[in-house]
């Protein structure tokens, strides 16, 4: 099917973000330190949003500087309008990353404003960001179902993926935030925004509320796209979609990709140790069925010693 997928790790930011626990800045630098070690060469460190409104994200520009001398791996973080552009600026960040939703009920329960408006609030970020040769990636929510408007038809959110790679987007995220895509819708959905977006910009980002996650994300693989979000731990959840799960995590999505003769660079052992990390951090095991297996093999190996 393919010989390599760029994971786009997104624990530190989108997973974070959404656990009720802040981790402290020490601890996100860790984090993403470990995640390093294990082969990750994209990872989300952050938010220069007002830590008022996602407290979680408080630090991001100490996290940024702090992993930034690092060569060879990008380090987006996500910013939502200019104010936060200059600040993200001047921590260093070089690539970041702006969003919108593809559903009209969630981007006024989100960020209070409609979708178009939404847009034309970080217009003036992608200018800026293409004079100062900073590159953007762009998220897509509620690709795949919303809390608030229910079924999302694919040509919205081609609509809104096309307008992001029009602005300068170089990659287009599209995320099912509550994680109720099925393979089938999967497809349809990329086949869609295929027709406005070439395969080679459009990344993955599934939640596995329902447990679909990687078939989706298979279904993605056979219709061409390269690139998947996912999330260490399967951090994350949303606050808007009461029992909507973390993000695909992203020891299963490695574990499924070895398996099938994938390379990601990512080292799963290493992997499974900085998911352990900052699952302690949190409080809480890591509800991935892989890290769950592996851990309890080396209880099990522990024990027999």
């Amino acid at each position: 099917m393919v010989d390599e997928v760029r994971i786009v790790e997104v624990g530190p930011r989108d997973g974070l973000q959404n656990e009720k626990a802040a981790v402290p800045v020490e601890g996100r630098i860790a984090f993403v330190e470990s995640l390093v070690s294990a082969g990750c060469k994209t990872i989300e460190v952050g938010s220069f949003v007002s830590p008022k409104a996602v407290p979680q994200m408080a630090g991001s520009d100490a996290v940024l500087r702090a992993v930034s001398h690092h060569s060879g791996i990008d380090f987006p973080v996500l910013v939502p309008n200019e104010k936060g552009y200059e600040a993200a600026r001047a921590a260093g960040a070089t690539l970041i990353a702006v969003f919108a939703s593809a559903s009209e009920g969630f981007s006024r329960a989100n960020i209070n404003c409609s979708i178009a408006e939404s847009i034309d609030r970080f217009r003036p970020v992608l200018a800026r960001a293409r004079a100062d040769g900073v590159r953007v990636r762009g998220y897509v929510s509620c690709v795949l179902g919303c809390p608030f408007d229910g079924e999302v038809k694919p040509a919205a959110v081609a609509a809104v993926a096309r307008t992001l790679r029009d602005l300068g987007c170089y990659e287009i995220s599209l995320g099912d935030t509550i994680g109720v895509g099925t393979a089938a819708r999967a497809r349809r959905l990329l086949r869609t925004v295929a027709g406005e977006v070439p395969l080679g910009e459009i990344a993955m980002h599934f939640h596995d509320t329902y447990g679909q996650a990687l078939a989706n994300l298979y279904a993605g693989l056979e219709e061409g796209v390269r690139v998947i979000d996912s999330a260490a731990g399967g951090l994350g959840g949303c606050p808007y979609a009461p029992g909507a799960t973390g993000n695909v995590a992203t020891e299963d999505v490695v574990y499924m990709l070895d398996g099938m003769g994938v390379s990601t660079g990512i080292d799963l052992p290493k992997l499974l140790d900085a998911t352990n990390a900052i699952s302690r951090l949190i409080g809480r095991p890591p509800p991935s069925r892989v890290a769950t297996a592996l851990n309890a093999s080396v209880a099990s190996r522990n024990c027999e010693t």
